[in-house]
């Protein structure tokens, strides 16, 4: 018998799974052949005639007279299944080649179903509800004749002062792939050709949640070690997870902007991940590389598309240039195919090659948008967000015989229940915190004072406004305001205070250097705090805030985060106890603005100090802070008590593909039934590169009833211990492993393992 060459079988079967990965879809391939240059270009083209939310200083023209030419690929802006049907029909029946539409939205946090902020949906920790939330917002969009969704944000965020935190799920790489993940699973399905699903777009790639000073579209620099092992996980995952867009970010990477990195969009993206998705820019980013300092309009749309990006979001570099361009050499005619056919499989992948109008169905939009049943899930899902800082006072949950006096500028409030980035919502379906209190406990005795205006600095209020009113000022005067709340407030049993942010404190272009609560509501939160009344302070925000004086009051503080459409609902529920919070941070909170960046994962440094609060001169501490945060990743309260006991290993070393089991009893010891998120977390002792003080690794969401326990297992192999090396190879090395388990980051070691 003939020897077989085993190496000749691998590498034939390496290129035939190569092949196969680069199969032409032959619908696309007949249409790219019947195609000019100038159509090629138009496929990459995407605008907006203005419908939507402008992130930037303009707004396409001519739009209807583009598509007639062929001159569009997309457009994001416009809904409903009637207008969508005339976009498609001005492409379909008016240009050369009837190539439809792409038509694209911002759908953050649901659309019109408006749930909580995506920093509040991932402190439920629950990736099931996650995805569920982005399905629902997906089967709503879709009703509304949209097929392309510009979500989810991944961007890792540890400087709260930068106001797009509120769309990510915080600092940690693992935690925010799991999120990543279940989105795009939940926007797309398994069946992109189904119309209740949408192309998902990973944004923003990359790095762009580390911009300098915390301020939005500022430069980034890390080194490559940083970047994979702390801020590219995520972006990964939606690619592991078949996202079928990536969009680009604002940013330089290794100066140079990432519209126009190659390394980043082709050697990175396609090469080493896989990808096989069409990369849009983010709004106007390929012309402000002119700003950027890379060339004309022309130079950049050639860097640009050479880059890897395939499509121009409303600057029209491309659409202008690119043919110019290729008359010089400058790019070649490959290229623009090649960035065409991306556009055009994505349009195969929906369906609307075969059905343009298959988003048209005017009949979806009364039986699948804001129905009752996506309600329900809005509401749960905002209890699921909430998180408990704070249980001093002891009032929570509140006597259903209660007289309370609800008080602050967000109490009464619709325009800011929404939160940053709900351009599809309508915040006059909100459901304030004062309705919502007499839906829950229609019997309950509540009055109800404004007490302060959310701020009274005057260029501050202009500024917060610029997209519209979301600080509204009383015609009372301050101090007429705060008499008339500690009226009502002392002739109640209880107040609840409900402060914080307005919707657009947060988000993008909101960024804030001064993260406190605003004084006009601390001078308020203060004297509420004097009555000797017992005090709760409702909390919404788009970010971490400095709560640090308000943590020293006699207060208890639920953190609600912008609630969405049933927001008032929702935190009646929390209040009442017919949900007790369970959420846990997603992003460390600082003691103060001079901590940042503070976040749980920080290097050890080679001069640590004795602990996290006490100071030792020539260690690496502050005078006047501690190292640490106010409140840790992790960190969240409950009504009732949990208890960590018996953490036990069932091997204390493991090699191979060998794993190791870590057991923990957790016990609710308290009087109230509730949820716990139980967290596993290791500590490398000894890398080849410094290791972080500790990773999050696994974690599970339990429910216990009041006075019962449960054995909560968490398997460890070599595969979850593994991290980039100096030489960005994925590694696990040899070593002594600490394991941390518990209820927050903030823990001691409970045990060690070996890795052979």
């Amino acid at each position: 018998m003939k020897k077989i060459n085993l190496s000749v079988v691998i590498l034939f079967f390496i290129g035939l799974s190569s092949l196969q990965a680069q199969e032409k879809i032959p619908q696309v391939e007949e249409l790219l052949t019947k195609m000019t240059l100038e159509e090629k270009i138009g496929q990459l083209n995407l605008l907006t005639p203005g419908g939507g939310v402008a992130t930037g200083s303009v707004v396409s023209e001519g739009v209807e007279a583009k598509i007639r030419e062929g001159n569009v690929g997309g457009v994001f802006g416009v809904s409903s299944p009637k207008k969508v049907r005339q976009a498609q029909k001005l492409a379909v029946e008016n240009s050369r080649l009837g190539i439809p539409l792409l038509i694209g939205s911002d759908v953050i946090h649901g659309y019109k179903t408006t749930f909580p902020i995506p920093l509040g949906l991932s402190s439920s920790w629950d990736m099931e509800l996650i995805k569920k939330t982005a399905e629902v917002a997906a089967k709503e969009a879709t009703a509304d004749g949209i097929n392309w969704n510009f979500s989810p944000m991944v961007d890792i965020a540890r400087d709260p002062r930068w106001g797009r935190v509120a769309e990510g799920a915080g600092e940690d790489p693992y935690l925010g792939s799991q999120v990543a993940k279940a989105m795009v699973e939940g926007y797309q399905g398994d069946d992109l050709t189904q119309t209740n699903t949408m192309l998902s777009t990973v944004k923003h790639m990359a790095l762009y949640g580390a911009a300098e000073g915390g301020r939005d579209y500022n430069s980034v620099d890390m080194s490559k070690i940083r970047m994979y092992n702390e801020y590219l996980p995520p972006y990964k995952a939606a690619v592991d997870a078949g996202v079928s867009s990536v969009m680009s970010s604002f940013n330089d990477i290794h100066g140079v902007p990432a519209s126009g990195n190659k390394w980043l969009l082709t050697d990175l993206l396609r090469e080493e991940w896989g990808f096989e998705g069409f990369v849009v820019s983010d709004y106007t980013s390929v012309n402000e590389m002119i700003a950027h300092g890379m060339g004309d309009l022309q130079a950049v749309s050639a860097l640009a598309i050479n880059a890897g990006l395939d499509m121009d979001m409303v600057g029209e570099g491309f659409l202008t240039t690119l043919k110019k361009s290729v008359e010089e050499g400058k790019v070649s005619e490959e290229t623009i195919t090649t960035a065409a056919r991306r556009i055009l499989e994505a349009k195969h992948k929906l369906g609307l090659l075969d059905d343009p109008y298959r988003y048209s169905d005017e009949s979806r939009p009364e039986k699948d948008i804001l129905s009752d049943e996506n309600r329900a899930l809005a509401r749960k899902a905002a209890t699921r967000a909430a998180v408990l800082l704070k249980k001093d006072a002891e009032v929570l949950p509140l006597k259903k015989d209660a007289n309370i006096a609800l008080i602050g500028p967000l109490a009464n409030d619709q325009y800011n229940m929404l939160g940053t980035w709900a351009p599809t919502g309508d915040f006059k379906l909100s459901v304030p915190v004062l309705e919502g209190i007499k839906n829950v406990m229609p019997k309950v005795n509540v009055s109800y004072a404004k007490g302060a205006n959310i701020s009274d600095d005057a260029q501050f209020i202009e500024n917060v406004n610029a997209l519209g009113p979301k600080i509204i000022v009383s015609e009372e005067s301050p101090e007429e305001l705060l008499d008339e709340a500690l009226e009502v407030a002392n002739a109640a049993d209880v107040v609840v205070a409900v402060v914080g942010e307005a919707s657009e404190m947060s988000g993008e272009s909101s960024n804030r250097t001064d993260i406190r609560i605003p004084e006009s509501q601390k001078k308020l939160i203060r004297q509420l705090a004097a009555t000797g009344k017992p005090v709760v302070l409702v909390l919404m925000s788009g970010r971490p805030l400095d709560i640090s004086e308000e943590m020293q009051l006699p207060v208890d503080i639920l953190q609600v985060w912008h609630p969405g459409v049933e927001a008032g609902n929702a935190i009646a529920d929390l209040l009442f106890g017919n949900y007790n919070p369970s959420g846990k941070l997603t992003m460390s909170w600082p003691h103060n603005v001079g901590q940042i960046p503070v976040y749980y994962s920080r290097k050890i440094t080679g001069r640590p100090g004795p602990s996290d609060t006490e100071f030792q001169k020539f260690k690496s501490n502050y005078l006047d802070a501690p190292n640490s945060a106010l409140l840790p990743f992790g960190y969240g309260l409950s009504y009732t008590d949990f208890e960590y006991a018996q953490t036990s290993i069932d091997k204390k070393e493991i090699s191979g593909d060998e794993s190791l089991t870590i057991s923990v009893k957790v016990a609710n010891n308290g009087d109230f039934d509730g949820e716990e998120v139980v967290q596993l977390y290791t500590h490398d002792k000894v890398r080849s590169i410094t290791p972080p003080g500790k990773e999050l690794k696994m974690f599970k969401k339990i429910y216990l009833k009041k006075g019962e326990s449960k054995t909560v297992e968490f398997e460890i192999s070599r595969e979850n211990l593994k991290f980039y090396n100096a030489d960005l190879e994925y590694v696990v090395e040899p070593g002594e492993f600490e394991f941390f388990v518990g209820g927050t980051s903030n823990l001691e070691p409970a045990g060690t393992f070996t890795v052979k």
